[in-house]
């Protein structure tokens, strides 16, 4: 499982020009899911990205999380983060699960960062989505459940 978590200043997703979720400050999350990711992958993401270190203390040093603060995520489905770009120019998705087992996949993960306290709120899986946000620093994360990277 793969996730991208850029932290925001607020971040909001449109399906239909109508707001389906929607957070002031926090982290915003585009998840991935593989082939062979697990409920084990989920948990690890979720408590990891509710306790990163990202946002700023009192000396401005990033060692508050979204969990220290009170602060929300927006969990937004893409599979494009599986896309494999390394031969010829049209990106492969064999890696990706398919929609059915991501989904799932997509809604468990929502349900253990809600576990962990943090207000959590999505984007709607398998739709055209617009996704609003003011990035905060920039700061983003690239994370691999299973630690490529």
């Amino acid at each position: 499982m793969r996730a991208v978590v850029q932290r925001v200043k607020r971040a909001r997703v449109e399906v239909d020009h109508a707001i389906v979720g929607n957070i002031d400050a926090g982290v915003l999350v585009f998840l991935g899911v593989g082939r062979e990711d697990t409920e084990k992958d989920a948990d690890y993401l979720a408590e990891k990205i509710a306790n990163l270190r990202i946002f700023g203390d009192e000396e401005g040093k990033m060692s508050k999380s979204i969990l220290d603060l009170g602060l929300g995520a927006l969990v937004v489905p893409q599979f494009t983060i599986w896309g494999d770009c390394r031969k010829g120019r049209r990106p492969s998705f064999s890696h990706a699960a398919p929609p059915e087992q991501a989904e799932q996949m997509y809604e468990y993960f929502v349900r253990r960062m809600n576990d962990t306290k943090v207000h959590t709120e999505k984007g709607r899986f398998q739709a055209m989505m617009d996704v609003h946000l003011i990035n905060d620093g920039p700061v983003t994360l690239l994370l691999d459940s299973s630690k490529l990277f």
